[in-house]
């Protein structure tokens, strides 16, 4: 039995389901730039560990307002004069929230504008693709200050633009923005005007695939880059033998063969 959502038990997400199983979760703190505080973080676990049994095919993760989301909410964690033990909890949760974005076999197609900064950044580089538009702009200022990253970023952001510049970033406050994000990994997708249009058209196309397709590649492929090369290449068979004979795709694999499904071509010039 699918598990459902209460859009209204949301306070600091904004969420809203389209008949086609695209789900748009929208942080929704504008006048703090949507800084992740703790309440935020927690409606994200909960969000993203439902969506894969409540039949949600695909989700848009947006900010509300000219930005993303700026990271860790400075001024909570000022108030809060954290224990190290309280903050290494809070922290967990961070990585909570983002592995079941990663893991979770939903896509999450995130759509950015304005500062993907610091926590805003590592919640970015969680979801499976990125679009940005010309106003974004990514940048891990912990360095300066004084703070280190708790969320993920000495994963998933050395992964996506390596060590070096990771160090790089962190040291020195580096801004990224325009096509050099793109060129570093940053984002997949960069265009003119908004970033939610393109993230919607790529949800929609993903949401068009098997849920178990989805599933597989929005979560497998995580668990293997993080196996050695033999483990990852059992793995790979294993989630094939399983993934490639399902039921649902004969229906697909057969217009293939008749020649009425739809065939892979070059981009138009």
């Amino acid at each position: 039995m699918a598990v459902q959502i209460d859009p209204t038990s949301y306070r600091n997400l904004d969420i809203k389901a389209h008949d086609d199983g695209v789900w748009v979760v929208t942080l929704n703190r504008p006048t703090k730039r949507n800084a992740l505080d703790i309440d935020t973080i927690e409606e994200l676990v909960t969000f993203f560990s439902t969506a894969p049994r409540a039949g949600v095919r695909a989700v848009v993760l947006a900010g509300a307002g000219d930005h993303f989301c700026a990271g860790l909410d400075l001024i909570e964690h000022h108030d809060a004069d954290r224990s190290p033990a309280d903050f290494m909890h809070v922290c967990l949760r961070w990585h909570e929230a983002f592995n079941k974005m990663e893991y979770g076999g939903v896509p999450v197609i995130a759509a950015l504008q304005g500062a993907v900064v610091g926590g805003g950044l590592e919640l970015a580089s969680s979801a499976h693709v990125r679009v940005m538009d010309q106003s974004a702009y990514f940048a891990l200022p912990e360095g300066q200050r004084g703070l280190f990253t708790g969320g993920g970023a000495t994963i998933r952001v050395t992964d996506l633009v390596g060590k070096a510049r990771m160090i790089d970033m962190m040291l020195t406050g580096r801004v990224y923005q325009g096509q050099e994000a793109v060129d570093l990994g940053l984002a997949q997708y960069i265009v003119e005007g908004s970033s939610m249009d393109k993230a919607m058209e790529l949800a929609r196309q993903a949401a068009q695939n098997l849920p178990l397709s989805n599933f597989a590649i929005c979560s497998a492929v995580s668990h293997m880059q993080n196996m050695s090369a033999m483990d990852a290449a059992y793995a790979e068979a294993v989630v094939a033998g399983l993934v490639n004979t399902q039921p649902d795709a004969r229906a697909r694999l057969a217009a293939f063969a008749d020649k009425s499904g739809a065939r892979v071509r070059p981009n138009a010039e």
